[in-house]
C-alpha cells in the first residue's frame, strides 16, 4: 500500500526524531563508561557547588581582615585550625576568599560564554544560511578577529573599556565570538547537503524551514561541546586579565587572579598564598576541559567504534 506525500512526510520526519533521540542517547551512554568524562562532571560539579554555596561555605566575610593583628613583616600564618587555608597579607581569610572567588570565576566565565555564543551563533546562522556576499563580509570580519592573538585581543578591549568586571566579560566574549560564528557556519554547510535535506526539499518544503527546522538543529552539537570547552578557558583567561590588573575595581572583590597578584611580594615566605588560587584555577578548567572533550568523543562519529 503506497503512502501519500504527507504520510511519506511524517513518518520522515518521525524517523529523524527517533535517530536524534539515539544520537543522543548513545552519547549520554558513553560518556558515563569514559574515566575522564566522570572526573571532569566531578570538577565541575564541585566548582558549580562551591560557587553557588559561597555565603553558606565561606566561614567569613571575604572583605573583613579577621586576623590582621598576626600579620607582621615577612610573615603570614599559616593554615590553622581557625583559618584552614591561613590568612592572606591584608589578615584576611584565605579559604573565604578563595570560595567567593570560585563564584566570581563562574560569573565571568558564563556570561562570557553565553554572550560569545549569541553572538558568534547569530554571525554563523548568516553566514550559513544566506552565503554569497553575505558569507564573504561576515567571514572577512571573523578572519581579522582570528588575526589578533587571543589574550592580546582580550587586553586591549578590556583596557580600552576601563577596570570593571563588565569590560573582562566583554573582552572574553569578544575573543570567543569568531570561533562560534566559524563551527556553526562550518557544521550548516556540511548539513546542506545531508540527504534529510535533500528529502525536505523534493517535498517542497520552504528553504527557511528547512534551515531553521531541520539544518540548524542539527548544527548545534558541536557548539554546544565548543561552548563547555570554552568555559575552561574563559576562566584561566578572566583570572590572567584580574592578574593585569584589569579585573574589578573593588580591592575587596575576592578574584582568583587578583589573589595571585596581591601575593607577589610574599612569595618567598607564604607559597601557600599561590598554591591554593592556582590550584582552583587550574581545576576548574581542568573540569569542564574533561568534560568538553568527552563529549566531542562522545557525539562526533569519527570517535565512535
Amino acid at each position: 500500500m503506497s503512502l501519500s506525500l504527507a504520510e511519506a512526510d511524517t513518518t520522515t520526519v518521525e524517523q529523524a526524531d527517533e535517530a536524534g533521540g539515539g544520537l543522543w542517547s548513545d552519547a549520554f551512554k558513553r560518556l558515563r563508561r569514559n574515566p575522564a568524562a566522570i572526573i571532569g562532571a566531578l570538577l565541575v560539579l564541585l566548582f558549580l557547588a562551591v560557587a553557588l554555596l559561597a555565603p553558606w561555605l565561606a566561614p567569613y566575610d571575604p572583605a573583613k581582615q579577621v586576623g590582621f593583628d598576626q600579620i607582621r613583616p615577612s610573615y603570614v600564618p599559616g593554615p590553622t585550625s581557625q583559618h584552614w587555608l591561613g590568612l592572606d597579607t591584608q589578615g584576611r581569610d584565605e579559604l573565604s576568599r578563595i570560595i567567593f572567588g570560585a563564584r566570581q570565576s563562574l560569573i565571568v566565565a558564563v556570561v562570557s560564554v553565553a554572550i560569545a555564543g549569541i553572538v558568534g551563533s547569530a554571525l554563523g546562522l548568516l553566514a550559513g544560511a544566506f552565503g554569497g556576499w553575505v558569507d564573504n563580509v561576515v567571514m572577512r570580519v571573523v578572519d581579522i578577529m582570528l588575526a589578533v592573538p587571543g589574550l592580546l585581543f582580550a587586553i586591549g578591549v578590556a583596557a580600552l573599556l576601563g577596570q570593571s568586571l563588565k569590560s573582562v566579560m566583554i573582552a572574553i566574549a569578544t575573543v570567543n565570538v569568531p570561533i562560534f560564528a566559524r563551527l556553526l557556519r562550518g557544521s550548516m554547510l556540511s548539513n546542506r547537503g545531508a540527504d534529510y535535506v535533500l528529502a525536505a526539499r523534493s517535498l517542497g518544503v520552504r528553504r527557511r524551514d528547512i534551515t531553521l527546522g531541520h539544518v540548524v538543529p542539527n548544527s548545534m552539537s558541536p557548539v554546544i561541546v565548543q561552548g563547555t570547552l570554552t568555559l575552561a578557558t574563559a576562566v584561566v583567561d578572566a583570572a590572567g586579565l584580574s592578574f593585569l590588573g584589569l579585573g574589578s575595581a573593588d580591592p575587596s572583590i575576592p578574584e582568583w587572579g587578583r589573589m595571585l597578584t596581591e601575593m607577589q611580594d610574599a612569595l618567598s615566605y607564604a607559597p601557600h598564598l599561590a598554591l591554593f588560587p592556582g590550584l582552583g584555577i587550574v581545576l576548574s578548567a581542568l573540569g569542564f576541559t574533561l568534560l568538553g572533550e568527552a563529549m566531542r568523543e562522545a557525539i562526533d562519529p569519527k570517535f565512535r567504534r
